[in-house]
């Protein structure tokens, strides 16, 4: 038995006449809730009633469920049963289908490249083939989503294509295999001088272990140490948080990575880096772009404030909330943004996105927008919060750090293809270069 004492009891009471309180305040905003409800259920068996013809009730619910996450904001969404499996599918970067990455152009669907090694490369689908029909279902009103349900199934199922490419007379009819598809997010290759180059597609279940995999194979084939790395994050849509995480934490040996907070503050937690099986601390490059986005900016921001890279570029995405998805017991999903995130030095990059320590435009005209639209131009998109540390970004221009166009830049007269790239590559090469001569000139003379 246990005794409490004088003091233990009345806090007790207090206690229980706050959880008093607390319970008519729940109760009276649930019966509220449950006022609303009534309407629903009355506009809901108006509608099953009097609508001039027969209605799907699993329609209406759920196109009541989509437009009450419609007035949230634009990253808590429902997903149907065959959306939330795609997004599953997405996630693990597994899935049967013919290797395909599609947007939308012009209202047709478009490739946008095919996958190495997969049905569609081996077949000659090129990048900017348009595809106008699958399995004989027109594409012209499809979604990316629709398009991807039907091209995704189980490994040995046909698909029939209609393809028409610049140059083609007339649409062509191929006839693909489904197979296993696993895409590797990682793309890395070795630029000379020691210098290495990774590209991350996408923060996926494996993105992590993929790029130990790819340093490592970098440091073998320059002779066992990296002299600099580029880090590609451009056009990185985000992904996994925890992913996101174990990639910064793979290049720090100690310091906070991330803090996500929850409404009003509340539930806070802090991702800090662990100093086992840390990276060399040879200089890092971190690219950057307008497509560059939440997961993308959880490491750029980690790698900026703790002094670890070069963020170089231009200014990222700018969206700074964290997701989570609840699976429903008809198979749907519910995509629910519960917290904010904080890059280390407590910068919010909602709606202004991570500013880089060097501006490299990609085009010959500085301040040229890379991308359709960010974070701020979504509809009912949370407002930055001005804590008085995040630098405001001007329309067209960023304030502060220095900025380099094709026009000025180094290698300019080369003119190469990927101007960010080459002026990484070159600020890299300086770096070595500048560090051989500050170790000569220290050099005790003989």
């Amino acid at each position: 038995m246990r005794i409490r004492s004088p003091a233990t009891l009345a806090a007790a009471f207090l206690g229980g006449l706050c959880g008093a309180f607390i319970l008519r305040v729940a109760s009276a905003h649930a019966a509220s809730a449950y006022r609303e409800l009534d309407i629903f259920t009355k506009v809901l068996a108006d509608i099953e009633n009097n609508y001039v013809e027969p209605v799907d009730d699993q329609r209406l619910i759920y196109g009541a469920i989509r437009g009450m996450l419609a007035t949230l904001d634009p990253h808590s969404m429902f997903l149907e049963p065959k959306q939330y499996q795609q997004m599953k599918t997405d996630t693990a970067g597994e899935w049967g289908g013919l290797g395909l990455e599609l947007t939308e152009r012009d209202g047709l669907l478009t490739v946008v490249s095919p996958i190495d090694d997969t049905p569609a490369a081996r077949a000659g689908i090129q990048p900017g083939d348009q595809i106008l029909q699958i399995n004989g279902d027109s594409t012209r009103e499809m979604s990316l989503g629709q398009a991807n349900q039907h091209l995704v199934g189980a490994p040995g199922s046909r698909v029939d294509l209609l393809l028409m490419r610049r140059g083609f007379n007339q649409p062509r009819q191929i006839t693909l295999v489904r197979e296993h598809i696993r895409v590797n997010p990682i793309d890395y290759r070795l630029l000379g001088d020691g210098i290495g180059y990774v590209r991350i597609r996408s923060f996926q279940d494996r993105t992590d272990r993929y790029l130990k995999e790819a340093l490592t194979k970098l440091r073998e084939e320059a002779g066992g140490t990296l002299s600099g790395l580029i880090m590609d994050l451009r056009n990185n849509p985000g992904g996994l948080l925890e992913q996101a995480v174990r990639v910064a934490d793979r290049f720090l040996v100690s310091g906070t990575i991330v803090t996500t907070e929850g409404r009003n503050r509340q539930h806070v937690e802090k991702e800090l880096a662990h100093p086992s099986d840390t990276e060399p601390g040879y200089p890092l490059i971190v690219l950057v772009n307008g497509g560059s986005a939440s997961a993308s900016e959880i490491v750029a921001g980690a790698l900026q404030d703790n002094g670890r890279a070069v963020i170089m570029g231009t200014q990222t995405f700018g969206k700074g909330s964290v997701q989570t998805v609840i699976e429903l017991e008809d198979g749907s999903g519910l995509k629910l943004t519960i917290a904010k995130y904080y890059t280390p030095n407590h910068r919010s990059i909602q709606e202004q996105g991570i500013t880089p320590d060097v501006i490299v435009h990609p085009k010959a005209t500085p301040g040229e927008s890379e991308v359709a639209q960010r974070e701020r131009d979504l509809p009912h998109h949370f407002a930055h919060e001005d804590s008085g540390e995040a630098e405001p970004v001007a329309t067209g221009k960023v304030r502060g750090p220095p900025e380099i166009s094709p026009r000025s830049g180094p290698s300019a007269a080369a003119a190469p293809q990927d101007f960010q790239l080459q002026t990484a590559l070159d600020y890299l090469r300086t770096w070595k270069v500048f560090r051989t001569s500050v170790s000569d000139a220290t050099a005790p003379a003989r």
